[in-house]
């Protein structure tokens, strides 16, 4: 009997490490498809809007954006559906649904209040001044296609939920111990957005998220937090001239 509960969990063990690899490898080819494919999906745009070059290239990297994080996002779900037990790295029950999207607010409280302690500690130390040259780019992206908001308030955080806490953190922490997983997936993380100024400010974000992952041992609270941050941040650049204008007619008002 022991004998057939070792080679089962050896089998689940391999399974996990199958589908984490699998999971793994979707990102990255994800992430480099843009060197092959924007250029030929610039053709493709043109060639279905009628749209002359220069502007079919103001909607193409949106578009681009949202295809491919949608597809890679549902081929991850396809994948880890077929591990019942995937997302049981934990042992011990996890917490209830209701506390963990409790959880997943605060998550979003608590990432917002360490970016802003980040961001005093990169000011105070390495003099470097607030805004994010890969925040920026995005929402220059979603201006010229809004389809893009979708890629990163919804697409993007899932998918990354899933690659750098459940894929790196949940195989680290496994065999480590939370503060080696967790800082080891926060710098990936980290180093993922290409923002090197501010790579504190994300390493923050990663370790905050693997916490919540953590506390409540379901993706989904981290997932709630990153989802919140992405669309805070993404409301507040992308509409940031409307909402300044309302704000000045409504001090006009009173």
């Amino acid at each position: 009997m022991e004998r057939i509960l070792t080679v089962t969990n050896s089998q689940k063990i391999i399974k996990h490490k199958k589908t984490a690899l699998y999971v793994l490898l979707i990102y990255i080819l994800m992430q480099l498809s843009g060197t092959w494919l924007v250029k030929p999906f610039h053709k493709l745009v043109m060639s279905t809007t009628g749209l002359p070059s220069e502007q079919a290239a103001l909607i193409t990297p949106g578009w681009y954006i949202a295809l491919s994080f949608a597809i890679a996002l549902i081929v991850s779900l396809i994948i880890t559906s077929r591990d019942k037990t995937f997302w049981d790295i934990y042992q011990g029950k996890k917490e209830t649904i209701p506390l963990s999207i409790m959880w997943g607010i605060i998550g979003f409280f608590l990432v917002f209040f360490g970016q802003m302690i980040g961001a005093a500690i990169e000011m105070a130390i390495f003099g470097i001044q607030g805004g994010s040259q890969n925040t920026a780019d995005i929402v220059n992206i979603a201006k010229g296609a809004p389809i893009a908001i979708f890629a990163i308030v919804v697409f993007g955080p899932i998918l990354e939920e899933f690659v750098f806490r459940r894929v790196i953190f949940g195989s680290l922490v496994q065999t480590t111990n939370f503060w080696v997983a967790a800082i080891v997936s926060a710098i990936f993380f980290a180093l993922i957005h290409n923002d090197f100024t501010h790579i504190l400010l994300y390493t923050i974000c990663g370790l905050i998220f693997a916490f919540l992952y953590h506390k409540t041992k379901r993706i989904w609270t981290s997932i709630i937090a990153h989802v919140m941050l992405n669309g805070f941040v993404t409301l507040v650049q992308v509409y940031a001239e409307p909402i300044q204008k309302f704000l000045q007619e409504l001090e006009k008002m009173q």
